[in-house]
């Protein structure tokens, strides 16, 4: 049984599931390219689809693409651009990234542009219920109308308003009742795409944007919801509390987060300029390198990338397909055990690297003799993703 970090039970917990699984995975907002942050974190969840696959679980992916929001409505202007022009194009390249580092892709890709009757059907149920207020055109969900707010962070008050200032919140806004409400609908400017609604002429806030699209394809509660643990507070914090105050029932099974890529000792952002862009990467470097050098971190830790890392996974990476390019080796059962294993204790991917390591090298060594230990190699490589 796979055990993975609860993010809102603060611990790891082990995963009962039916035979099918269904997954949302947070997905990008495309108004940029893929850097390390969110090869890390989908290569996270692509390595527990991989496992759940192989434990005989039908595997329902779902992963969004936000392609309406505060993020991409500036670069479109400031490209001079159309929005969506934009966000074809990342999406495109996102795509292209996706599938050389060789992920699973998701059973489906919905667009928030695409989903808009379903955001404004959340608002009407939240409204009806009693959670919402409207000033200006703008409406907000009324926290204090939610006595579990809070309870997927566990976060204090200070640091929620914190995050909500630093992460797309409005805690300064004097017109909010509360400096932690979130907007779900507002009026869109001149030059802005805008929908009509019961509420007026505008767009949804970002954190509605989840909830209906996850509700659209199930209707039902998700077994595992994460992306980034920057994701955490507000986003999920939000998503979580207007589904079930709206839908009415539990929204989560379980939440899990990624953690957050530096490089060289300094937080990645596009404001520093040192992004390090996978479509960058992979013109010089084999992808698989790129998974290899990904996987020498935990998932859930906070980590630094090193130009030289790059140079460690294709060093990796050439002694496995030298080793599976063998005739004989130790007897891999051991391996696969210790690689399933390790990914069964909360996607340990640095043990279950380090498995595979070792059996490249028995067989580099040429002091065993099974015939078996070459495909072995392959398979447990290929548990990783890893295609040898």
């Amino acid at each position: 049984m796979i055990r993975i970090h609860d993010t809102a039970q603060g611990k790891v917990v082990p995963l009962e599931l039916g035979p099918v699984v269904r997954i949302y995975v947070c997905g990008i907002t495309p108004y940029d390219s893929t850097h390390l942050g969110h090869a890390n974190t989908y290569l996270s969840y692509d390595l527990l689809v991989r496992r759940l696959e192989d434990l005989g679980h039908d595997v329902e992916m779902v992963r969004n693409i936000t392609d309406v929001d505060d993020s991409i409505l500036p670069k479109a202007r400031e490209l001079g651009i159309d929005f969506l022009e934009l966000a074809a194009k990342e999406i495109e390249r996102f795509h292209g990234d996706m599938k050389a580092l060789n992920t699973r892709p998701p059973m489906d890709e919905p667009r928030a542009t695409e989903s808009i009757d379903a955001m404004v059907e959340l608002i009407e149920r939240l409204e009806d219920a009693g959670h919402t207020y409207t000033i200006d055109g703008t409406t907000w969900f009324d926290v204090s109308t939610a006595t579990d707010f809070g309870s997927l962070s566990g976060y204090s008050h200070e640091t929620m308003m914190e995050f909500a200032a630093e992460r797309g919140g409005t805690p300064d806004d004097p017109r909010q009742r509360n400096p932690l409400d979130f907007v779900l609908w507002l009026p869109s400017a001149d030059d802005e795409p805008s929908w009509e609604s019961p509420l007026g002429r505008g767009r949804p806030g970002w954190h509605l944007e989840c909830s209906a699209m996850s509700w659209n394809e199930w209707g039902e509660t998700i077994d595992i919801h994460g992306g980034g643990s920057d994701l955490i507070f507000p986003h999920h914090e939000c998503e979580k509390t207007q589904s079930e105050h709206g839908y009415g029932h539990e929204f989560v099974r379980h939440w899990m987060h990624t953690g957050m890529v530096a490089y060289e000792g300094t937080k990645m952002s596009k404001s520093l300029g040192n992004l390090v862009f996978i479509s960058e990467l992979i013109k010089s470097w084999d992808p698989a390198a790129i998974r290899l050098a990904l996987m020498g971190h935990h998932y859930r830790d906070d980590w630094e990338w090193f130009d030289q890392d790059i140079e460690d996974g294709q060093k990796r990476l050439d002694r496995l397909r030298e080793a599976a390019a063998g005739t004989t080796g130790p007897d891999p059962a051991e391996t696969l055990a210790r690689v399933r294993e390790a990914l069964d204790n909360d996607l340990d991917a640095p043990t279950a690297r380090d498995a595979i390591d070792e059996l490249a090298g028995a067989i580099l060594s040429g002091d065993h003799h099974h015939a078996s230990a070459p495909d072995g190699l392959r398979t447990a490589a290929g548990l990783l993703g890893i295609d040898l």
